[in-house]
C-alpha cells in the first residue's frame, strides 16, 4: 500500500541548517530551513532571491582592510588600507592615495573610530593616526597628538634620580628600566614632567625637563606615559558621551581611559572633577584583555573573556559603574569590530564559531548575548571581517576560508536566516557605506576591490552601453585570459574568452555586462516521511513539485535526473538572443521513479544564468510505501 503526502514549503526564514539538525523534524527551524543555500539571500517574507553580482572597482596592491568614512549625508567614502598605503574611494572612483606606516601583518589588528571629519586609527604597535579630509581630493594622514596623555606606574620598586632640575638632564635608575622605545616618552618625577630624548642603557637616559623639578633626590616608583614605543599603544577606541574612550593597550590590556569631556586629546584625570579624564581597570576572576569598546545604549566593553556594561548618566569619575554581563569573549588574533543591528550589538565570539547579539532587556535590566548562528554553526568558521547593510538589512561575515556568510535578521518577524556566498576566488574583507557593500576578493593571486551591484548577475563584472550595437567590448584587463559570462541587451550569450582585455559579442549589442559566472543552489532538507501512525521509510516517489516564482526570467531545477532548464512562455535558458520576460506564477513539474535514499533531496534549484530569480514557495506531492 502506498500513502500520498503533500507538503507546502512557504518559507525559508530559518536559512541553511547545520547537518546536525537534519534529523530534528520537531524544530520550527526544520520546517522553514534548507539543506543548502548558496549565492542567495533570504527575504524577510521568507522567499529566496539570487544574490547580486559584484562590480569590479579597482585592483589593490595586496591584502586590505576596508573602513567606511562618512563625511556628511551626501559624501560617504571608503578607505582601503594596504601595506604602506591608504587609498580613498568615493563611489567607484579613487580620489586620494597616501603613504602609510603600517605593514600587511598589522592590518588585522587595526581599529578605528570616527568623529565628524576625522578618523582615528589604532594599533598596539603603532602611534595612533589621524585621517582628515580637508577637500574632496585633499586628505592627510598624521599622528594623533595627546594634549595630556595618561600615566601609569610601570616601574614599581625602581627609583629614578635626576641630575638637575632644569634643561637637559640625565636620569639614573636603581634597576633596569629604560629601553630604546622610551625615546619620546614622559616620566613624572614628583608630579613634574620630563621627556626622554635618548637612552644610553637600561639604567641611564637623557631627558628634557618640561616642568621645573623640585630637587635632585631620587623619586621612588615614578610614573611614565601609559602609551609609547616602550609600553605599546591603545588597542581599540570609540566616542561616547562627548569623550574619546580608549580600550586596552599592549602592556595594559585590561584598562580603560576616557578623555576630558569635549577634549578628545586630554586624558589628565586632574582632581576628579566631573568633566576631567577617567581611568580604571577591569578587575575580575578571569583575564579581560579589552578587544573593543562600543557606544550603544551604554558604553559596552568587549574583552577576551567577557562583555561589560559601563553606566553613568553622564559618565563622571564619581558616577561611573562597571558591570560584567556575559562570558562569551571576543577574538584576540584580529580586530573584527562589533556592529549595530537595530539597537543590538553583534560581535564575533572568541571561539570563532559563533556570532552573538549583545542586546539589552528592560525586564532583566541587563544584557544578554544570544547566539545568532546556533542552527547554522557550519557556516561560521573563524570570521575575519563583518559589515551590516542597513538598506537591505543583511549582515555579511567574511570567513577565513574565503566564504561570505550572510544573515537576514528581523527579530520581530522571527527571521534569522543564514546563507553562504561563494565566488571564483575568496572573500577577504567587507565594508558598508550608505547601503553600498564593498568586498576585497582574492582572485588568481591578486586582490580586487569589488562592490555588490543589483544591476549585475556576474562577479568581477563591468557593464557598458553604446549608442549603436557593437561587437567589440574592451576594458576587461582585470579578467585577461578568463572565460567570462556575457549578458547582452538583457539576454544571456555564450561564454567568451577575454583576450587583450576585450571580448567579441555576436550579434552586436548596445548594452553588455561581462564577468565571472557564479552558481546559485537552493536545496531542501530531507523530506518528513511521517504520518499519524509514525514514521515511514523509503522507497519514496516524487509525484510532482510546484514552484511559485516571482519576476524570474530563468529557472533551472533538478528533480533527480540532473539540472534541467524550465521553459515557460518562450524561454530557453541555454542561449537567448532576446531578453526573456520575467515570469511570475506557478511552475508544476512531474517527478519520475522511486527513490530509496530518504536523505536525498526531492528537488534542487541550481543554475548560473545571470538573471534574477526569486523562489517564494514549493509544494511537493509524494507517495511512500506503508
Amino acid at each position: 500500500m502506498s500513502v500520498a503526502n503533500r507538503r507546502i514549503k512557504t518559507s525559508f526564514a530559518a536559512g541553511e541548517l547545520a547537518p546536525e539538525l537534519h534529523g530534528r523534524i520537531d524544530l520550527r527551524a526544520f520546517e522553514n530551513g534548507a539543506r543548502r543555500l548558496r549565492n542567495v539571500v533570504i527575504q524577510p517574507t521568507g522567499g529566496v532571491t539570487r544574490r547580486p553580482g559584484l562590480r569590479h572597482v579597482a585592483t589593490l596592491s595586496g591584502p586590505a582592510r576596508l573602513l567606511p568614512f562618512e563625511f556628511n549625508t551626501e559624501q560617504t567614502y571608503l578607505l582601503a588600507l594596504t601595506a604602506g598605503r591608504l587609498q580613498v574611494f568615493l563611489g567607484d572612483a579613487e580620489v586620494a592615495s597616501l603613504a602609510a606606516p603600517w605593514t600587511a601583518a598589522m592590518l588585522p589588528q587595526i581599529a578605528f573610530t570616527q568623529s565628524a571629519d576625522t578618523l582615528l586609527l589604532f594599533h598596539p604597535e603603532m602611534a595612533p593616526k589621524r585621517v582628515t579630509r580637508t577637500g574632496h581630493a585633499d586628505w592627510t594622514l598624521s599622528d594623533f597628538v595627546f594634549l595630556r596623555e595618561p600615566f601609569h606606574g610601570f616601574a614599581r620598586g625602581v627609583a629614578v634620580t635626576p641630575s638637575a632640575t632644569t634643561g637637559t638632564i640625565t636620569l639614573s635608575a636603581s634597576a633596569d628600566l629604560f629601553v630604546p622605545g622610551h625615546v619620546g616618552a614622559r616620566f613624572l618625577l614628583g608630579a613634574k614632567r620630563v621627556r626622554v630624548t635618548a637612552v644610553a642603557g637600561p639604567r641611564s637616559a637623557t631627558a628634557t625637563v618640561e616642568d621645573t623639578l623640585g630637587g635632585t633626590t631620587a623619586v621612588q616608583d615614578p610614573e611614565e606615559s601609559a602609551f609609547g614605543g616602550a609600553r605599546g599603544w591603545p588597542v581599540s577606541a570609540c566616542f561616547h558621551q562627548d569623550r574619546l574612550v580608549l580600550g586596552g593597550s599592549r602592556d595594559l590590556p585590561n584598562r580603560l581611559w576616557l578623555s576630558r569631556t569635549g577634549d578628545f586629546a586630554d586624558f589628565d584625570p586632574g582632581t576628579g572633577l566631573d568633566d576631567e579624564g577617567i581611568e580604571f581597570a577591569l578587575m575580575s576572576d578571569q583575564v579581560n584583555a579589552i578587544r573593543a569598546v562600543f557606544s550603544g545604549r551604554h558604553l559596552q566593553v568587549f574583552t577576551s573573556g567577557a562583555e561589560w556594561m559601563v553606566t553613568g548618566d553622564p559618565l563622571t569619575p564619581a558616577s561611573i559603574q562597571l558591570h560584567r554581563q556575559t562570558r562569551v569573549g571576543s577574538q584576540v588574533d584580529r580586530m573584527v569590530p562589533p556592529v549595530d543591528v537595530d539597537g543590538a550589538t553583534v560581535f564575533v565570539a572568541r571561539s570563532g564559531r559563533a556570532v552573538h547579539e549583545f542586546a539589552y532587556t528592560d525586564v532583566a535590566d541587563a544584557y544578554q548575548a544570544n547566539d545568532l548562528a546556533l542552527v547554522a554553526r557550519h557556516l561560521v568558521a573563524t570570521p575575519v571581517a563583518m559589515a551590516y547593510d542597513q538598506v537591505q538589512r543583511l549582515l555579511h561575515v567574511v570567513m577565513a576560508d574565503g566564504a561570505l556568510a550572510t544573515l537576514t535578521l528581523y527579530r520581530a518577524e522571527q527571521v534569522i536566516a543564514w546563507t553562504r556566498q561563494e565566488t571564483q576566488g575568496a572573500f577577504r574583507a567587507v565594508a558598508e557605506t550608505e547601503g553600498r557593500v564593498f568586498a576585497v576578493v582574492e582572485r588568481d593571486g591578486t586582490h580586487r576591490l569589488e562592490r555588490f551591484d543589483a544591476t549585475l548577475g556576474l562577479d568581477a563584472a563591468l557593464s557598458g552601453t553604446a549608442a549603436e550595437p557593437r561587437d567589440d567590448w574592451t576594458g576587461l584587463d582585470h579578467l585577461q585570459g578568463e572565460t567570462v559570462g556575457v549578458l547582452a541587451d538583457g539576454a544571456p550569450r555564450a561564454a567568451a574568452l577575454v583576450a587583450d582585455g576585450r571580448i567579441a559579442v555576436d550579434p552586436p549589442a548596445r548594452e553588455v555586462q561581462a564577468g565571472l559566472a557564479f552558481r546559485h543552489v537552493i536545496e531542501p532538507l530531507p523530506p518528513i516521511l511521517g504520518t499519524a501512525q509514525g514514521m515511514l521509510a523509503a522507497p519514496l516517489r516524487l509525484v510532482s513539485a510546484t514552484f511559485r516564482l516571482l519576476a524570474t526570467p530563468a529557472f533551472e531545477v533538478d528533480l533527480g535526473r540532473g539540472v534541467q532548464p524550465v521553459a515557460f512562455r518562450r524561454l530557453d535558458t541555454a542561449l537567448l538572443d532576446a531578453p526573456p520576460a520575467p515570469f511570475t506564477g506557478d511552475v508544476m513539474l512531474r517527478g519520475l521513479g522511486w527513490r530509496r535514499d530518504a536523505m536525498a533531496p526531492l528537488w534542487r534549484v541550481e543554475g548560473e544564468v545571470p538573471l534574477p530569480l526569486t523562489l517564494l514557495s514549493v509544494t511537493t506531492d509524494t507517495r511512500t510505501t506503508a
